[in-house]
């Protein structure tokens, strides 16, 4: 029986029963660049509207993956490696791929995003967004897998107009929190330097089998020159490491080029290459070619990478927000939210999602009893969604939607209310709480002497 075959209600009672998770694959073992077929605007917005119809978020806690940030961590030194390794290939004179080029050229740019990364990802960050079920997602943000999957079929290539649509496709179906709208501009950060890692690694990979297949080339050609050596003895020598394994196909691309404008008759390697490869099913011409299309396609997508990076920091992800929030367009719909200052609209977002989170509503459902609270306070006025939110009828609009204030809610309302006298009660008893922690030790020996 997999996961997908459950029904909820069976999957539910596992859970709570026998603590069950759903398997999920380890999504970081899986190096290949994070690239799939290329949509157009509108193919993109059917893949959302598909994408959140198959995304199932998980009603219960506890589903241990990866953190996020582990993982950054991780890319950050991968990505320090490869710099480095390729920058040592120019200092010896030896070429690169032109994919390395773009990382030599832009890693000022990476160390800005992992630092942008680093501020604005805290612990806990995505600890309150809703997480996936299922799926190679499993146990991480919904955000992460949406983001993802535009990076995909975008090839990494950033566009402000077609997120906004993405986005708004997938809410058509699912809709998303404030959390994890704002948590959109950093995900998408983490999800381009991830790929980024995964082609980083293979430019380094690739600089090690081409160093392979020049080493074998060389010490094959050094026996023209020795009458010691015969060829045939130079290329047992030089190609014995490699064993009987299938020929990998940079090495294979790499040694073809090397022997390009010799005389196939002058050297055995050429011979021995070729009968390698038809043991293997293919031929020179096939490994040269894919070698060329794998580099080309490498070097769209960094330069992609790092045209996105550089728009995502020079983007305004506040606008971003609210042009594809469901909440600023219920709330432009029905008030005058959208004349208010930024710092007020945002102040009322912060607020609905408080309430969403203490309540068993919808963010959109606390919106739409902000709004009927609002009218019912003030028959006739404009409608301002405020005067529940923050303002006088805050309780009234508490007990509509069944808010259940926090702990620490509470004793910061206790604590207004009796104003300067309860701000320094709490101060005495933090400070009671600290002294008696501090010298606890010495009062139990007190005590114990004493008894």
């Amino acid at each position: 029986m997999t996961a997908a075959s459950l029904t909820p209600g069976l999957r539910q009672r596992l859970v709570h029963r026998f603590r069950w998770r759903p398997s999920a694959s380890d999504l970081w073992r899986d190096t290949t660049p994070i690239r799939s077929e290329i949509f157009g605007t509108e193919r993109l917005e059917h893949h959302a509207l598909s994408l959140a119809a198959a995304q199932a978020v998980a009603t219960w806690r506890g589903l241990t993956v990866r953190p996020l940030t582990s993982r950054v961590r991780d890319n950050a030194v991968c990505l320090l490696g490869a710099y480095r390794s390729c920058g040592r290939m120019v200092q010896s004179g030896r070429p690169i791929a032109p994919a390395a080029e773009w990382l030599l050229d832009n890693f000022h740019l990476v160390e800005q995003q992992l630092r942008q990364i680093d501020d604005d990802l805290p612990a806990g960050y995505y600890r309150q967004l809703p997480k996936l079920a299922e799926g190679p997602f499993a146990g991480y943000p919904r955000v992460f897998g949406l983001t993802w999957a535009y990076v995909a079929h975008t090839d990494s290539l950033l566009s402000a107009p077609g997120l906004a649509r993405f986005v708004k496709a997938y809410q058509q179906v699912s809709p998303l929190s404030i959390g994890e709208l704002w948590a959109v501009a950093i995900t998408l950060r983490i999800v381009l330097v991830e790929n980024m890692r995964r082609l980083a690694e293979q430019i380094t990979l690739g600089n090690d089998q081409r160093a392979t297949a020049d080493g074998i080339v060389d010490r094959v050609l050094a026996a023209h020159s020795d009458p010691n050596v015969s060829q045939q003895e130079a290329l047992l020598a030089a190609t014995a490491p490699l064993g009987r394994a299938p020929l990998d196909k940079i090495v294979s691309a790499q040694i073809a080029k090397r022997l390009r404008g010799f005389d196939p008759a002058e050297t055995p390697l050429h011979a021995w290459l070729e009968d390698r490869l038809h043991d293997q099913g293919s031929s020179i011409e096939t490994v040269v070619q894919n070698a060329q299309m794998r580099q080309g396609a490498s070097n769209v997508t960094m330069r992609n990478i790092v045209t996105s990076m550089r728009l995502a920091s020079e983007l305004d992800w506040a606008d971003f927000v609210e042009d594809v929030s469901l909440i600023d367009a219920r709330l432009r719909a029905r008030s005058d939210f959208e004349a208010m200052d930024f710092v007020t609209r945002n102040s009322y977002r912060t607020e609905i999602e408080v309430l969403a989170r203490g309540s068993k509503l919808s963010e959109i459902a606390v919106a739409d009893a902000a709004l009927h609270r609002a009218a019912l306070g003030a028959p006739g006025a404009d409608t301002d969604p405020g005067f529940g939110l923050i303002g006088p009828g805050r309780r009234a609009l508490e007990r509509d939607v069944g808010f259940v204030p926090t702990l620490g809610l509470r004793l910061r309302r206790a604590s207004a209310r009796l104003g300067l006298v309860g701000y320094l009660g709490a101060i005495a008893l933090v400070t009671g709480c600290v002294l008696v922690e501090m010298f606890w030790p010495r009062l139990r020996g007190l005590f114990a002497r004493t008894a």
